[in-house]
């Protein structure tokens, strides 16, 4: 018996972004958007906040879109004879509940060290002549202010050409002014997610740049600390990618996920469902995966 046609073509995206960290559109402005898109499931994976999946809930409820918790934390991954750590983001879901109270406890001193971070770059910037205050990008991203919004001021006030030229000249990791933030080990940012009851997703693994037998290694080490899924769809994957990703998802057991990684005016280029020029399309069976594997999880 073959599937309806509405399940056939159903589509999901599992990384998005509103204006509750970095991202342009608000969360009812998203849910909005998802529904005009088709979407069969969304999750909102704002930076170290659950906030913008709070405010977009009941919209989504009554829009009758399925809504998934979701967050990005950022975390270090150090490598043998490598002396400089690689920032690895990793994606951690919550797909049959609410995150536990210690989660969202080390969450809150999460946010304390981004401001700690952000006071340190604005110092940095101000070195190099550049007009800029914490109380203008704090006024941009509140609490959850980013190097977006710093790429934002940037812009307007004439030192970038847009935000990847401030990103290249003064808020990348290759640039003068670039300040570290102190994140946590991959491995303990795994095993935080784990404990407060997420699946924990390693995001866009071509970020990594790692030769591809290294990669694999680091995935399966990564794995061994708790590492559940790998994140197969993105907009930074192409096609080829995606396959080899897919692949490598099954070799080593993880749970395959996949999203725009949507974030509207800051990435414009980027479509919600689609990522770049139509090259993400993500099935519901990866979120009805994530699903069974919580619930089996939760029952033991």
């Amino acid at each position: 018996m073959s599937e309806p046609a509405d399940r056939v073509t159903a589509f999901i995206d599992l990384h998005s972004h509103t204006t509750a960290s970095d991202g342009s559109f608000t969360p009812s402005e998203l849910i909005a958007l998802a529904k005009r898109t088709g979407l069969a499931a969304l999750s909102i994976t704002d930076h170290d906040t659950f906030d913008g999946y709070e405010q977009a809930l009941p919209i989504a409820r009554e829009a009758g879109l399925d809504l998934v918790r979701g967050i990005e934390l950022n975390s270090r991954l150090f490598l043998p004879a490598v002396e400089n750590p690689l920032y690895v983001h990793v994606l951690g879901y919550f797909p049959t509940g609410d995150a536990s109270s210690e989660f969202n406890d080390w969450l809150s001193g999460e946010r304390d060290d981004r401001r700690s971070r952000n006071r340190r770059l604005v110092e940095a910037l101000q070195n190099r002549d550049v007009d800029i205050t914490l109380e203008e990008v704090e006024a941009r991203g509140r609490s959850l202010a980013g190097r977006a919004h710093f790429a934002h001021i940037l812009v307007d006030k004439g030192y970038a050409r847009n935000s990847e030229d401030a990103f290249q000249r003064y808020l990348g990791q290759n640039a003068p002014s670039y300040v570290e933030r102190q994140s946590l080990s991959t491995a303990e940012v795994i095993a935080i997610i784990r404990a407060g009851g997420g699946i924990p997703v390693v995001a866009h693994p071509i970020r990594l740049r790692l030769p591809r037998e290294q990669e694999r290694e680091v995935l399966l080490d990564l794995k061994r600390s708790g590492l559940l899924g790998l994140e197969v769809y993105h907009s930074d994957h192409p096609p080829e990618f995606q396959a080899d990703y897919r692949q490598l998802a099954e070799e080593l057991d993880l749970l395959p996920t996949g999203g725009s990684d949507f974030h509207g005016a800051p990435k414009p280029g980027i479509s919600l469902g689609t990522g770049l020029d139509g090259n993400v399309r993500v099935p519901v069976e990866f979120v009805e995966r994530l699903r069974a594997f919580s619930v089996a999880s939760w029952n033991g």
